[in-house]
């Protein structure tokens, strides 16, 4: 199967130009945003500049809802339907996995036993007052549930695609390495923490490649760095 190169994208917090001027520049089949975009309009009208040159996919990060305006930018986009959470999706030749938001201590905190296996689980306990829009509380729509993961861990793909860092990174988790290694990808890609550090020692521990993209950088599943991470 011939593959085509894939940007990942770097927490932006509300920046964009350099990720318009990189397609541009490149043409990328597809473009993958890692989590924490914090759009501050909605992500199509944003990105309309090259909705048309590259396929746009995306996960969540845990900043993607703090706020209704946050959310909304992004989950009631017209980009919607592109998020990769908890599922595997053919892109450009490639299986990508998806798993998006972070670990929190009143869901699931691995290696700590969860808490509540489901959204629904969680929804159903935390009373009326606290829903948001009839539904879980818009905080937790960034968590990650034990049902998530369990699904996505039955499936098989070629990159996973996390907000989480793997344990290679001083604060990842081992549960991401387990959930790798039971897609049998060969590469995982990270953002969250806004730096870059190398991995290439952990490869055989970990049993896949690792790569982190940081603050608003840019690479390609082969590991190029296409816009370096900016200090945040």
């Amino acid at each position: 199967m011939t593959t085509s190169q894939i940007f990942f994208c770097g927490d932006t917090h509300g920046h964009f130009d350099h990720v318009i001027t990189a397609v541009l520049e490149h043409h990328p089949a597809a473009l993958v945003f890692v989590g924490d975009m914090q759009a501050q309009h909605p992500l199509d009208e944003i990105l309309q500049p090259i909705l048309n040159l590259t396929s746009i996919w995306w996960i969540p990060g845990n900043h993607d809802t703090d706020s209704d305006a946050d959310y909304d930018h992004l989950f009631g986009s017209a980009l919607a339907d592109r998020n990769l959470h908890g599922r595997v999706v053919e892109v450009a030749g490639v299986r990508l996995a998806g798993l998006g938001g972070i670990f929190r201590g009143q869901v699931w905190l691995p290696p700590k036993p969860a808490r509540y296996a489901s959204s629904s689980a969680f929804a159903a306990q935390c009373g009326k007052g606290n829903l948001w829009r009839g539904g879980l509380p818009r905080k937790h729509r960034s968590s990650i549930f034990p049902a998530d993961y369990a699904h996505l861990a039955s499936q098989q793909a070629d990159i996973l695609v996390t907000h989480e860092a793997p344990s290679c990174h001083l604060h990842g988790f081992a549960a991401i390495d387990e959930l790798a290694r039971s897609l049998s990808v060969s590469l995982t890609i990270h953002g969250h923490h806004h730096d870059q550090p190398d991995y290439t020692s952990e490869r055989g521990r970990l049993g896949f490649e690792a790569l982190s993209v940081g603050f608003c950088g840019i690479r390609d599943q082969y590991g190029d760095v296409i816009v370096r991470l900016r200090e945040s």
